[in-house]
């Protein structure tokens, strides 16, 4: 697992450590000294704490002109045991939310487990970004971990979006796309 970096390929266009308006801002990574880890393992030290001790992130672009912001998690999602997702809420949602930021993309590809509980806090982030026009959408998800989200019911505050090539997207266009697919997706429910 220590070989898993978080995406890089942005950070000329966006550092979180450098932005001043970023929870992240300020924080220091060493490229060779490996302190956290997950089951016992070790993760690349650029993957950044928020509060949760089987949840790690990176936050690898925030736009605050267009609201919009894009973040990598690895380890155990742990709603049940550890209320990851209280964490994940007050620590980097909420800072982002009050900087402007009302759509989030998730990428979930190294989310190993999860583990849910109630849906409360999915429910408030859904209604801090709504009332703005926004969105959350948690892309490329585990199979396993899909259904564990979809079984705690949190499919209802959250956008689902597999097998999205954001990668090879620049962010600007990126955040276009899944406007127009949420944009046709709402239009299909109605």
């Amino acid at each position: 697992m220590h070989d898993i970096e978080p995406f890089y390929l942005w950070s000329e266009k966006y550092s979180a450590s450098e932005d001043e308006r970023s929870p992240f801002y300020g924080r220091e990574h060493s490229e060779f000294q490996f302190s956290n880890t997950i089951y016992n393992y070790y993760i690349h030290p650029q993957w950044d704490e928020f509060g949760s001790s089987t949840l790690y992130i990176k936050l690898i672009y925030a736009d605050y002109e267009d609201g919009f912001a894009v973040m990598e998690l690895i380890g155990e999602w742990n709603d049940c045991l550890h209320n990851d997702i209280m964490f994940l809420k007050e620590n980097v949602i909420n800072p982002l939310l009050s900087e402007g930021i009302n759509k989030f993309m998730v990428v979930c590809e190294n989310v190993l487990n999860f583990h849910g509980s109630d849906d409360c806090y999915y429910e408030q982030w859904y209604e801090d970004v709504a009332e703005e026009d926004g969105w959350i959408c948690f892309a490329n998800l585990l199979e396993h971990v899909e259904n564990e989200m979809i079984q705690t019911c949190i499919q209802a505050y959250i956008n689902i979006i597999n097998d999205i090539t954001w990668r090879k997207q620049k962010p600007e266009l990126l955040r276009q796309l899944l406007e127009n697919y949420l944009a046709g997706r709402r239009m299909e429910l109605n």
